[in-house]
C-alpha cells in the first residue's frame, strides 16, 4: 500500500530541521559541517511556508494522477510502481520547467546546481534501506508522519488536487496582475 508524508500544522514550529535533514539526505557529504566546508550546494526538496503562528512544510504530494508526469516531454518523471513515489530524473533533465508549471502545489523547483529541476523523492534511497524519509525522521516535534494512504486520505488528496487545479486555472484566467 502507498505511503505519504502528512503534516500536522499544529505541531510544526517552523524550525526548518526538515529542510536541513532533506538537504543532507541528498548530498554525499558525511555531515553538515563537511558540506558547508566543502561548499556543497545543499538543496532541500521541500519548503516551510508561513502558516498560523509558525509554519508548515510544503512538499510533493506524489499525486495518484500526477500532472507533472504527463507534462514532462522527455518522460523523465515516472513512478516505478502504482504505489511508488513520483520520481524525477534530474541527471537527464533539461530544465524546461513544464513540470513546474503543471504541479498544482508548486513544489517542483529549479536546482541550485544548475538549470535542472528537483522535487521530493520521499528519500527513495532511505526507503529502499528500510528508513523513514529524512524530513520525517528528523522532525523534532513529530509534525511530519509517514503514513499508509487509506481511502479517506485518497479522497482528501483528490479534493486538494481539484482545488489546486481550480485555483491555478482561475489565476491564469485573471492574469498575473489580478491575483
Amino acid at each position: 500500500m502507498a505511503k505519504i508524508i502528512v503534516v500536522d500544522e499544529t505541531r510544526c514550529l517552523g524550525c526548518n530541521t526538515c529542510l536541513i535533514q532533506c538537504a543532507m539526505a541528498h548530498t554525499d557529504a558525511a555531515g553538515l559541517a563537511e558540506a558547508i566546508r566543502d561548499g556543497a550546494k545543499l538543496q532541500p526538496r521541500l519548503r516551510v511556508k508561513p502558516s498560523g503562528r509558525f509554519g508548515a512544510p510544503l512538499l510533493c504530494r506524489h499525486c495518484e494522477d500526477a500532472p507533472c508526469i504527463g507534462a514532462c516531454k522527455k518522460k523523465l518523471i515516472t513512478r516505478a510502481s502504482p504505489d511508488g513515489p513520483v520520481l524525477l530524473d534530474s541527471e537527464h533533465c533539461t530544465g524546461c520547467r513544464l513540470c513546474m508549471r503543471a504541479c498544482p502545489f508548486g513544489v517542483i523547483e529549479v536546482s541550485r546546481k544548475g538549470k535542472v529541476m528537483v522535487k521530493c523523492d520521499l528519500c527513495i534511497r532511505r526507503l529502499e534501506a528500510g528508513e523513514l524519509p529524512a524530513c520525517v525522521a528528523g522532525c523534532p516535534t513529530g509534525a511530519l508522519k509517514f503514513v499508509k494512504l487509506d481511502d479517506s486520505l485518497r479522497q482528501k488528496r483528490r479534493e486538494d488536487l481539484r482545488q489546486a487545479k481550480q485555483l491555478a486555472h482561475a489565476e491564469k484566467a485573471d492574469g498575473p496582475d489580478k491575483v
